[in-house]
């Protein structure tokens, strides 16, 4: 029988196995940072998530379709997370103009509190980061950048909101260049999720 990736004796003879393996763990250290915020505050990991989204994204993409395509869950749970932040006033519904049934959500003032408190759930991870020196930091963003773009191909990550997918992201002369900022692109110039973004 193969051996799988989480196998540590298949991780000893390839370094993608080892590489995919530490990718989990850091998953995983995500997950469990998302609980212990959520326990603390008395929220779902979803319902924090969503706050975080809708404080920083444009009303387009704050509607029960695009969050559950956003979180890769289905519509109804997506809507059970809403109904339990209007319950505790932390979001509003803004009807749609043109459809009855559509709605954009946006965060109350207590919801934007609450949005500041929780997205700090991530520090301990960034911390390690930010301690790397500059070319390292920009050496794994690139990789990690490669790797979620490659995924999206792969129809594993649904959404994609980064230049490599752009129709404003092209080359000239031979450097990376978007044409929406007009400049040539560094690798920390790239975005992972970026409000201009259109699909090519």
């Amino acid at each position: 029988m193969e051996k799988g990736i989480f196998d540590p004796l298949q991780q000893e003879l390839q370094l993608p196995a080892k590489i995919v393996a530490a990718l989990e763990r850091i998953s995983q250290a995500f997950k469990v940072l998302l609980w212990e915020k959520a326990k603390t505050l008395g929220l779902s990991p979803i319902q924090i998530q969503i706050l975080i989204f809708v404080a920083h994204h444009r009303g387009g993409y704050n509607k029960v379709s695009f969050l559950a395509k956003e979180f890769d869950l289905t519509k109804p749970t997506i809507s059970d997370a809403i109904r339990a932040l209007d319950q505790k006033g932390l979001i509003e519904k803004e009807a749609s103009s043109t459809d009855s049934r559509s709605y954009t959500i946006v965060l109350t003032e207590k919801g934007r509190e609450m949005a500041h408190l929780t997205e700090g759930f991530a520090d301990p991870l960034a911390d390690p980061v930010q301690s790397m020196e500059l070319r390292e930091q920009e050496k794994l963003f690139e990789t990690l950048s490669k790797l979620i773009y490659q995924l999206n191909q792969n129809d594993v990550l649904t959404v994609q909101r980064s230049c490599f997918s752009c129709k404003f992201f092209g080359e000239k002369r031979t450097e990376p260049y978007c044409r929406l900022l007009g400049k040539n692109l560094r690798t920390a110039d790239f975005r992972l999720d970026c409000n201009d973004y259109e699909a090519k």
